[in-house]
């Protein structure tokens, strides 16, 4: 097959000239109840906000329209859960309607448009249903990543003010069940504000204890509704900055950020991604292996696919264990899967176990068309082993919580440009990224610097931090005027391509020498034996910092580990030179990270220097830290 050439060009030089002109069109594809006739008004807020006049709700596009045009019985939502040995499916119209029974109850509550409600629940239907039914209402939903740490969960109750909590009894992790109750009622009772009214789903694995007057149950709600013959519930008209969601960062003084998403220019910009960068049409099956907790959730399982008309995955599961490293490769087959998102942590995690990719022949793949990989550096070695395997196009992509959807990708939907492995390829239109100095000057191709984005944000980007908006400009617009700091360092080739290379601070200082974290990590990634590995910065007395890298061993590996450390210290001296100052290697059984498969590399460092450090709130499994300490005490003591 001859590859098309790509539209990218001629698209981003479209946008370049003529951006307003380009936002109109792509808004002109969904429905509003007020079509924008302004698109930009650079004088309001702190950068400017996009279609300013216009009035339009969010689920309505994401249902009614579909349902208006003929295909409420497509598809919208298949639910795959391994971990239950169960799964289910709904239609755009059984969607619509668990939606329209979720928002009866919501409004039962007598929450208003503008007042807030926190989701705090597992990978199951209903989460999916309760964004919906905010989003209908007019309702501000705050996702919380179900299982957070009560006190985590206190301090967004405290800043969101949420009137309603909507959770369920218990999450599923493999072997064990994680109660949600007991941490909501103790989140509850830490919050300075309360919280008038929880309503709950109840799962077979785990009942919870309900309180009286507080806690309402859900299906017990939803079959009141049924029996009572309750009808549509309208879409409220929304304006277009008024805001869909809030999702809770973690912030440098320990105080979660709330970044606002409004709803124009979300699902303008979503909408517009999903044919554009993921290559996707309507009806076809999307899925984003995350979970709605996080913003791949919110932006590609939930709102993206449901606006474009695809068939939506939500999979309850992990990409090993559950049952076995083939289980990306059932669900890919049995759902008929066109495109899988995921972050590089998953399919290190299905190459450390299964390295030659033989649980990959028990599967018909026939129909899969592309991997897309975001979440943290992809590094070139996983990259080329997942092409190999898959024989499809592999796309590293770059965005962030903030931007809610891609800067930086391959865009399959315009045609593929030339891949470069170890870069997410090019800017897509809306964003004018630059690489700056320290002064905030650009710099040549191929020097290292701070990625920053020319204002204003393009549609779907954080307007503003949640009732923060002198927060949001000191640390997103301070350091470089005119310019959103994206607060990580990369570099531009002579053709634009961008290679991101981790975050500002993953930058050491070695000998008065920059370098980048990320490109030692791609060197230790290129060792034959090496599953995943991370690269820290480590203070030193003589040169500042010196890096240090831990790495993670292939299941298989007969190999002495001492061995393979010091053939790692040798890549790198090779590949990166004695400047590198690149001399010690540890083996780990496993590296710390988030639920969202992020390495705490920051977590690490402060262990390393030995500085306070605290347990992240996101981490996945505490005793990997405990894991990484006694691993540098070995460290030490043998030297």
């Amino acid at each position: 097959m001859v590859a098309q050439a790509s539209r990218y060009h001629a698209v981003y030089d479209g946008w370049k000239n003529d951006p307003e002109g380009f936002w109109r069109e792509a808004a002109s594809a969904l429905d509003w109840i007020e079509p924008p006739r302004a698109i930009l008004n650079p004088s309001a807020g702190a950068y400017g906000r996009w279609f300013p006049d216009a009035v339009c709700n969010t689920a309505a596009n994401c249902l009614d329209r579909h349902i208006a045009a003929g295909r409420g019985d497509q598809l919208a939502l298949i639910y795959d859960s391994p971990i239950t040995n169960s799964g289910s499916s709904l239609t755009y119209s059984d969607l619509k309607r668990e939606v329209d029974l979720a928002a009866h109850m919501i409004r039962g509550f007598g929450l208003e448009k503008g007042d807030r409600a926190i989701i705090y629940m597992p990978m199951i239907p209903e989460a999916v249903v309760a964004m919906l039914a905010c989003a209908r209402l007019g309702i501000i939903h705050s996702v919380v990543f179900g299982g957070f740490a009560a006190h985590e969960l206190a301090t967004r109750i405290d800043d969101a003010k949420p009137k309603l909590i909507l959770t369920a009894s218990c999450g599923i992790e493999p072997g064990r069940v994680v109660a949600y109750k007991p941490l909501l009622d103790r989140a509850i009772d830490e919050a300075h504000h309360k919280v008038s009214h929880v309503l709950l789903f109840q799962r077979p694995q785990a009942k919870a204890e309900m309180i009286a007057g507080r806690d309402h149950d859900w299906a017990e709600g939803r079959d009141r509704l049924i029996a009572q013959g309750a009808g549509p519930v309208e879409a409220v008209p929304m304006s277009a900055d008024d805001p869909l969601y809030v999702l809770y960062t973690s912030g440098t003084t320990g105080k979660p950020k709330g970044v606002v998403r409004d709803h124009a220019g979300h699902m303008v910009s979503l909408h517009w991604s999903m044919g554009a960068i993921y290559g996707m049409e309507a009806g076809e099956v999307f899925w984003a292996a995350s979970d709605v907790g996080w913003v791949v959730g919110h932006s590609y399982i939930v709102y993206a696919p449901l606006l474009k008309g695809c068939t939506t995955l939500l999979y309850e599961g992990k990409p090993v264990g559950t049952p076995d490293p083939g289980a990306f490769w059932r669900v890919i087959a049995e759902h008929k899967v066109k495109v899988l998102f995921t972050a590089p942590t998953a399919f290190r995690a299905i190459r450390k176990e299964d390295p030659k990719a033989e649980y990959l022949a028990k599967y018909n793949l026939g129909g899969f068309r592309a991997l897309f990989l975001a979440g943290e550096r992809a590094d070139p070695d996983t990259v080329k082993w997942a092409e190999d395997i898959l024989k499809v196009p592999v796309i590293d992509h770059w965005w962030q919580t903030e931007t809610g959807w891609p800067i930086c990708g391959n865009p399959l939907g315009l045609g593929m440009l030339p891949v470069k492995h170890g870069s997410p390829t090019v800017p897509m239109p809306g964003y004018d990224v630059q690489v700056l100095d320290e002064a905030g000057k650009p710099v040549e191709a191929g020097k290292m610097g701070s990625i920053a984005v020319k204002l204003p944000l393009p549609p779907g980007c954080l307007p503003t931090l949640w009732n923060a908006d002198d927060r949001f400009r000191s640390s997103y617009l301070a350091e470089y005027p005119g310019y959103y700091n994206t607060s990580d360092a990369g570099y531009r080739d002579a053709e634009g391509y961008l290679y991101i290379m981790g975050r500002t601070d993953d930058i050491i200082n070695v000998a008065g020498h920059r370098l980048s974290t990320g490109g030692m990590e791609e060197v230790l990634a290129s060792h034959p034996a090496v599953a995943e590995c991370a690269v820290i910065g480590a203070k030193d007395a003589l040169k500042g910092e010196v890096p240090l890298g831990f790495v993670v061993l292939k299941a298989g590996v007969n190999a002495l580990p001492g061995m393979i450390e010091r053939e790692c210290v040798g890549l790198v001296r090779d590949q990166i030179g004695p400047v590198a100052a690149f001399k010690t290697a540890i083996t780990v059984n496993r590296l710390p990270k988030t639920r969202s498969g992020k390495i705490l590399r920051g977590t690490m460092k402060k262990i390393a220097d030995g500085d306070p450090w605290t347990m992240p709130a996101t981490i996945d499994d505490p005793a990997i830290l405990e894991e990484i300490a006694r691993a540098l005490e070995g460290r030490h003591s043998a030297g």
